[in-house]
């Protein structure tokens, strides 16, 4: 599905990718095959895992990619050479990518993309990776944190009047969906994505009529199967909520409807809906939700929900949207090896910071699940040649502390990575929203309570295989022998 935020986009890209492009071409290093991955560097804020998402995103834009004839003049007023700008006419995208599948739960420092081909092709990709895989799994990662704070409890994406611009509010609102969201009020990507879309009224809708009353009465003869009451405009409990019960048997129960809802976005919300909850029953409504906004995040919503709150559901907006207890994923995209005379060269970052470290040569990502509990043990990445789908016992070591040791048996390896484009063509069909959302609450239910908390989760291993390790190791001492 094209998606807005990639028209008229086709040079997204940072300058250093192209001068640095240019400049291969210039070195006769143009066709370099090379492999490089993605993957993000942990940050307290996100917990102890991430939601993948914006692979669907950054393959459209990879599929269509193409340079017009105005991108070329102005990349040949920046400098580029004549013989590279010819390259860039006659663009084929001739690249191999693999990708964890959206929706799938990752870990830090765990290649979640791999791009293989030349080296011109591989480096161009980086902003466009990083940009849609970084902002898109963060939305998804903030979702189903609130998701799962809210206890069953529907979440709405509300974000779209805060989101940082248009781009970021469709896309986000997908991701929110990813992540567990049940629906939004963003109708472009309700039409979009189809995504269930949720509306009720805004305070202007009561101002505009002479009484509360009046505007409730309204507003249920217009939308008497979806009647949601926006009952804090004045006095929630004084006006707005006898006002309401009023309008929904003067409206609604002559017609035999029921109401969908009440909502509220001010005061102690916790402390009002108890009120509410009492007042709504013993008035003959006890199928009538309360829902509730004002922004919301995964903090405040447990709070409220251990004292007791009643709200049915939550309005996330500002909060969810950006991500604002942490609105920046640190996903990387970096070189691990080059193909030189048939032969793998390995490439390893070395960092005086050792958390920067980077991981060399081509890698498979495995994730072990347990037979008897079908629980996630670990990921381990190991060498290409290496397979563990038909290992019956494995031990596992701390990449970092290597004599923590642990034998695991009765589980079953699966690789994460899948490949989305071979020789340039995209071959991956992909989910729908929905079903995407459904396989990441399937996913989410494979990790240990003690990994998906949200402080001081679980520290979840990201293992490397012992040959992976020593190759790794070997590298590094090298660089300092």
């Amino acid at each position: 599905m094209e998606n807005i935020s990639m028209n008229k986009c086709d040079l997204l890209f940072d300058f250093y990718e192209i001068a640095q492009s240019n400049g291969f071409f210039a070195n006769g290093i143009d066709e370099t095959v090379v492999w490089f991955d993605m993957f993000y560097r942990p940050a307290k804020e996100l917990g102890g895992f991430c939601i993948m998402a914006g692979v669907e995103t950054f393959a459209q834009y990879i599929k269509n990619l193409k340079f017009s004839e105005e991108d070329l003049e102005f990349l040949k007023s920046k400098g580029m050479g004549a013989e590279f700008i010819d390259y860039l006419r006659n663009f084929s995208f001739t690249c191999d990518i693999w990708a964890v599948p959206e929706g799938t739960p990752i870990f830090a420092n765990e290649p979640v993309i791999k791009v293989h081909g030349p080296i011109i092709q591989a480096q161009m990709l980086e902003t466009i990776i990083l940009l849609t895989v970084n902002h898109q799994s963060l939305i998804a990662t903030k979702a189903n944190r609130i998701v799962r704070a809210a206890q069953g409890r529907e979440i709405i994406e509300y974000g779209s009047r805060r989101a940082h611009g248009i781009a970021a509010a469709l896309n986000g609102a997908r991701s929110a969906y990813i992540g567990g969201c049940c629906e939004t009020t963003n109708v472009s990507a309700s039409k979009q994505y189809s995504i269930p879309l949720f509306g009720s009224m805004s305070h202007t809708w009561v101002h505009m009529f002479d009484s509360e009353y009046e505007a409730f009465t309204a507003f249920a003869k217009l939308y008497p199967d979806d009647c949601v009451l926006l009952i804090d405009t004045y006095d929630t409990m004084d006006k707005g909520l006898p006002n309401a019960i009023k309008a929904f048997n003067d409206v609604l129960v002559p017609m035999n409807k029921r109401p969908k809802g009440v909502r509220i976005d001010s005061g102690d919300l916790a402390y009002l809906s108890k009120k509410i909850r009492r007042v709504l029953n013993e008035a003959g409504f006890p199928d009538c939700n309360i829902y509730a906004c004002n922004s919301l995040d995964e903090y405040i919503i447990r709070d409220m929900l251990q004292n007791g709150a009643r709200i049915d559901s939550f309005l996330v907006g500002e909060r969810l949207i950006t991500s604002a207890s942490n609105p920046v994923m640190n996903g990387v995209y970096k070189l691990s090896a080059v193909e030189k005379d048939s032969r793998i060269i390995p490439k390893i970052k070395i960092s005086e910071n050792v958390s920067k470290i980077t991981t060399p040569y081509p890698k498979l990502l495995w994730r072990l699940f347990d037979n008897e509990t079908g629980k996630a043990i670990a990921d381990v990445l190991t060498m290409e040649d290496e397979d563990l789908s038909d290992c019956n016992e494995y031990e596992l070591f701390d990449p970092d502390y290597t004599w923590k040791k642990k034998t695991v048996s009765n589980f079953v390896a699966r690789q994460l990575l899948v490949k989305i484009f071979d020789n340039g063509k995209l071959i991956y069909s992909f989910p729908s929203p929905k079903e995407i959302r459904n396989y990441c609450a399937e996913q989410i239910d494979t990790l240990w309570e003690e990994v998906v908390r949200f402080e001081y989760p679980h520290n979840y291993y990201v293992d490397l295989s012992q040959k992976l390790w020593n190759k790794k190791h070997e590298l590094i001492d090298e660089c300092f022998n």
